[in-house]
């Protein structure tokens, strides 16, 4: 029995973790790396979520978490973008650019206000993938296609895109609905990742270990939980990661990075999301 994709929030269903194949057709590899990772002792600083426009300098980005898989990234010439954007945790702003993936109704939006400059969905018409190499001012939005379940046990072939976007020489990367670990081509064309977005439910997404192999793929130096069912789903995956991550909470929901403070040793911020 086939379930329609459009209507079922992931707060609302139960599915057993299955396993996806890699894409048949991959992206080719990026002949271009844009984004070198620079690491430094300096602490990334938290300012409260008001404040963050206003507190950028050049060569800075602000990321804010707005709940489930929603986070507001905001560059130093002020473009804003929205991430999972959809119709039930939105930031309080209109975005310039909107992201969105598809594997239930609180990861996009049939409704993007018109005021969005760019709605970028992550998912191609009729199985074909969705390809995006966008510049909007001082921010650079592409993305890399995995696979998602269906609703009748297969697989959904380049149903997700983990977007990345790269702003002041940070390349942030959002995992957005994952549901396998990633091959080497997906290594490739997502190049040097300093900031990862990760799911850490562990069932409706991939399950913790496989989540922990693809945080040791991509080897980013920081990662910012989302998707996070509970504290109980927040702390078993903190627990899974502790002997690869520093874990820092945050009491403010905003953070601004710089190249030069991106963390020396792998951390996991933990950021309160609203």
């Amino acid at each position: 029995m086939s379930i329609s994709l459009k209507c079922i929030p992931c707060g609302f269903l139960a599915l057993a973790a299955v396993a996806v194949s890699a894409p048949a057709a991959a992206q080719q590899p990026l002949t271009e790396e844009r984004c070198p990772r620079l690491v430094a002792q300096e602490t990334p600083r938290a300012i409260p979520a008001s404040l963050r426009l206003a507190a950028l300098n050049p060569g800075e980005v602000s990321i804010t978490y707005i709940g489930h898989s929603t986070f507001l990234i905001e560059s130093a010439r002020g473009v804003r973008i929205a991430t999972d954007y959809n119709d039930y945790v939105r930031p309080r702003v209109i975005p310039d650019i909107a992201t969105m993936n598809r594997a239930h109704s609180t990861h996009y939006t049939n409704h993007p206000e018109p005021e969005i400059r760019h709605v970028l969905r992550g998912w191609g018409r009729e199985g074909e993938p969705a390809r995006y190499d966008l510049q909007v001012d001082d921010v650079w939005v592409r993305n890399v296609v995995t696979n998602i379940r269906d609703w009748g046990g297969g697989t959904a072939l380049h149903g997700n895109s983990i977007f990345v976007f790269e702003t002041a020489g940070v390349c942030i990367a959002h995992l957005g609905h994952l549901h396998h670990t990633l091959t080497p081509q997906h290594i490739e064309e997502l190049g040097r990742i300093d900031v990862v977005m990760v799911p850490v439910d562990g069932t409706m997404t991939l399950n913790v270990e496989g989540m922990v192999e693809v945080l040791k793929q991509i080897q980013a130096p920081l990662a910012i939980p989302m998707h996070i069912f509970s504290p109980g789903t927040l702390e078993r995956f903190l627990e899974a990661m502790g002997s690869i991550y520093e874990v820092e909470r945050s009491a403010a929901p905003t953070v601004v990075l710089s190249r030069d403070t991106l963390p020396a040793k792998p951390k996991m911020l933990v950021l309160p999301g609203r």
